[in-house]
């Protein structure tokens, strides 16, 4: 008898030891994963991606749709999305599509892209597309474009082709005129146009 008690003693005096520290490590545990980034509150995509704790987890065929601060809308889609840190999102094979009041619209294709919302930006890399409905398709490097305003801008030059025939310059902003609702395509830094004039 004088053995079973003695055993008994033991093992509680080991659970005093034991059970506090695990209790100390079921806690340690609990607040190490309760504790995440800051939400993407903005950021399109951000919706989609919101269960994502790492940038090796990510969400296929996102999409996002907005408006610009003139009434343009704003449409994204990508093959994946990822978060990338606290307000930035990468995309790949990312295609914007911004259409405005008029009718008019202008397509971006890219390669990658990182939204960041900080900025209200998104940078489109490693080729770039540009095609609108006035008939220009366009190419170049790299894009910015602003996410809650109809303002874009190459990185870099363009080339392409237009109504009126080839074109190259040293950069492409896509912008809003000062009065109406038409946006433009301003082609600077040394354009070159080749034109071709139209079969009959």
């Amino acid at each position: 008898m004088g053995r079973a008690d003695g055993l008994y003693s033991r093992i509680v005096a080991w659970l005093k030891i034991l059970l506090p520290l695990a209790a100390l490590a079921l806690l340690s545990t609990l607040f190490l994963l309760s504790r995440s980034r800051e939400p993407l509150v903005d950021v399109p995509f951000a919706d989609a991606v919101a269960g994502a704790e790492s940038a090796s987890e990510q969400v296929s065929a996102p999409y996002y749709a907005g408006t610009t601060d003139r009434g343009d809308v704003l449409t994204m889609t990508a093959r994946t999305a990822r978060p990338e840190g606290p307000d930035l999102i990468h995309a790949d094979d990312l295609k914007a599509t911004l259409s405005m009041k008029d009718g008019s619209k202008v397509t971006l294709d890219a390669t990658a892209a990182t939204l960041r919302n900080a900025e209200r930006q998104a940078d489109l890399e490693n080729g770039v597309r540009i095609e609108s409905s006035s008939g220009y398709v366009l190419t170049t490097d790299a894009l910015v474009s602003d996410l809650d305003r109809t303002v874009a801008e190459t990185r870099g030059p363009v080339s392409g082709r237009g109504p009126a025939g080839t074109i190259e310059a040293g950069k492409l902003r896509i912008e809003p005129v000062d009065d109406g609702d038409d946006v433009q395509l301003l082609f600077t830094g040394g354009v070159k146009l080749v034109y071709e004039p139209q079969q009959e």
